[in-house]
């Protein structure tokens, strides 16, 4: 295939990226553990573990979960926000030589039960919040072992007994719950301490995430990342970025800002594991929608790598503190996870000075696939170019290319690529082609540059008389409107037109009507686009 995108490269950035040079993802930090053992690797609530810190407690995690008997590539579940436990739980894991079963701790009792069950997780850790949902379903499942983490585990003696207190007592944020077998995570970390881990020989095959995807249409699936996509997947990371990171000051360590879940394949790969190779220091929000909050501990860092998604950005510029922020050692902000809407795009650069990079991909492809150059100076309104070693094909119905300019699947082949669904070898066959693209559902037109923009997901499309209306353009012409602070645009039955354009918005000003809004849609929207309902809502769900 030709790579005609490559001429349109940030200088630096090479063609293609070699994961062999690892063995491993464990390999990989490792390395990282002993390069920059004395560097802090992650702070949260003011206290950070160093990756000396973090090699010895996950090796005495990682010695604790082999003692408990689990073999060679069992699945251990990690239901865990954005806490110090969870950089340890997850090394622990994979030096032990599991599989980590990444599971959101929002999760009800039903989601839980079904990602338990269709994983086959023997063991899991999980923040006391949680347990009760964990209670709720684990007899129903394969986990033998529960490790229940506390959120002032990490913390330090007074402090973590400051915070358990006012978690459990002043804001009654644990639930009761009973869990007879479960072991605390300090006393895992003692128990370890006695014990020595067993060095496991991983190689690229092996599975290192189920990381489960597309709950929303269906049944959750668990896509198969083995040790070579995610390294692939750091390693393009990182070259993408290097030009722009080697722009700061020599000896400057790199900071992250680590909102976004971990649970989530984005943050997991541009935050945790990019930030391990990096040698960087991760900041962990365990509660990005406290905005007041955010925005405190933003002041107390210099940040240089800012990865989020349309709405934190915009819930960001909407808080009069957040404008008053340092942003001179901001140098990436990398939008995904969702279209980056143009007006919050604008806004961002207006007040930062740094434009988000957008970017591209699924939890299918370990995540990123594309992106935007990090040195753009302004919203290009596309994902990008594809990455070093990625492939982009855009494809009729009939999985044949379309020429440049037409719209068409987006499909992706590269070394990020999953290996397929776990235990789902139909649904792998439907989202790969032949020669090994992964069909992603989403339409997109490559231009003659290799610029992608996607129009839509397929099955997001509305269809209005025979007309195709893609709720992202909606959107984006709607978000634009000064007295709309969110919008999201769906396509509701109408018995003349089959299907009818609906908007749920949430005001930015108090007084917007829904006149107001089809006024301004008229002016920029051909007729069979305009919405025929809009509703206001106080928040739209995140």
């Amino acid at each position: 295939m030709d790579k005609f995108w490559l001429k349109e490269y940030q200088p630096g950035v090479p063609a293609e990226i070699d994961y062999t040079q690892y063995r491993s993802l464990t390999h990989l930090l490792e390395e990282s553990f002993r390069k920059y053992a004395d560097r802090k690797a992650y702070v949260c609530m003011d206290k950070a573990i160093t990756f000396r810190e973090l090699d010895q407690m996950s090796q005495q995690m990682g010695a604790w979960l082999q003692a408990r008997g689990l073999k060679r590539g069992a699945r251990v579940a990690i239901m865990l926000p954005n806490v110090l436990q969870y950089p340890v739980a997850m090394a622990a894991a994979l030096r032990a030589g599991y599989t980590i079963v990444n599971v959101n701790p929002l999760y009800t009792a039903r989601e839980l039960q079904h990602q338990l069950i269709d994983s086959g997780a023997e063991a899991i850790i999980v923040l006391e919040n949680f347990a009760g949902t964990l209670e709720q379903v684990i007899a129903k499942t394969s986990v033998k072992h529960v490790v229940v983490a506390t959120m002032g585990d990490l913390l330090g003696g007074l402090k973590g007994t400051i915070v358990n207190f006012v978690v459990r007592k002043v804001k009654k944020m644990v639930p009761a719950f009973s869990l007879p077998s479960a072991v605390g995570f300090n006393k895992v970390l003692a128990d370890g301490s006695r014990l020595a881990l067993n060095p496991v020989k991983l190689g690229h095959d092996d599975i290192a995430f189920l990381q489960y995807t597309g709950g929303t249409t269906g049944v959750s699936k668990g896509a198969v990342l083995l040790h070579r996509n995610v390294i692939a997947n750091v390693l393009q990371n990182e070259a993408w970025l290097q030009p722009t990171l080697d722009t700061l000051p020599e000896g400057t360590q790199t900071q992250f800002v680590c909102a976004l879940p971990l649970y989530h394949i984005y943050s997991l790969t541009v935050c945790a594991l990019m930030g391990m190779r990096l040698g960087g220091m991760n900041v962990l929000v365990p509660n990005p929608r406290d905005i007041p909050g955010f925005v405190k501990e933003l002041a107390k860092y210099k940040i240089n790598i800012f990865p989020a998604v349309n709405t934190l950005y915009n819930a960001l510029l909407n808080n009069p503190d957040f404008s008053k922020l340092d942003f001179s050692s901001y140098k990436v902000c990398n939008g995904g996870g969702m279209a980056v809407q143009k007006a919050v795009a604008e806004k961002w650069l207006k007040v930062t000075g740094t434009a988000i990079v957008e970017g591209y991909g699924l939890s299918e492809t370990s995540p990123v696939a594309t992106a935007n150059r990090c040195d753009i100076k302004e919203f290009t309104g596309t994902i990008g170019l594809p990455y070093p070693s990625t492939e982009i094909a855009i494809l009729d119905d009939d999985g044949n290319r379309v020429s440049l300019g037409t719209a068409g699947e987006i499909a992706i082949r590269g070394p990020q690529v999953m290996a397929g669904y776990w235990q789902r070898d139909d649904e792998t066959a439907k989202s790969m082609t032949p020669d090994g693209f992964f069909k992603t559902g989403d339409v997109g037109i490559m231009d003659e540059r290799g610029y992608t923009r996607i129009v839509d997901r397929k099955k997001d499309m509305i269809l209005v008389s025979g007309f195709n209306v893609y709720p992202n353009e909606v959107e984006g012409v709607v978000a634009s409107h000064p007295g709309v602070l969110e919008v999201a645009c769906i396509g509701v039955p109408d018995s003349a037109s089959g299907e009818a354009v609906k908007l749920f918005i949430v005001k930015k000003d108090p007084a917007l009507t829904e006149d107001q809004v089809k006024d301004y849609c008229k002016d920029q929207l051909t007729g069979y686009k305009k919405p025929k309902y809009v509703e206001f809502r106080s928040e739209l769900p995140k």
